[in-house]
């Protein structure tokens, strides 16, 4: 094989290895992309369910109720 053959098969190989790289990081941008949306969306239903399940847990501590089970019996 001359050299010309061997450095146009090596020219190909980088760039293959140079797309799977940019493959590599464009998936791993859109997946950060994705799971911060997520996290975006699903932290304020996350702080309201805890609100509520607090003044939950606060009402059965306070409420004079006859059943004195502990608070960790929901």
């Amino acid at each position: 094989m001359s050299d010309r053959a061997l450095a146009g098969s090596g020219d190909f190989l980088e760039v293959v290895m140079l797309w799977k790289i940019i493959g590599v990081v464009a998936v791993a941008w859109i997946a950060l992309a994705i799971i911060g949306a997520l996290i975006k969306g699903l932290f304020p239903i996350l702080m309201i369910s805890l609100v509520v399940f607090g003044l939950y847990l606060l009402y059965k501590a306070v409420s004079g109720s006859s059943d004195k089970s502990p608070v960790n019996k929901l």
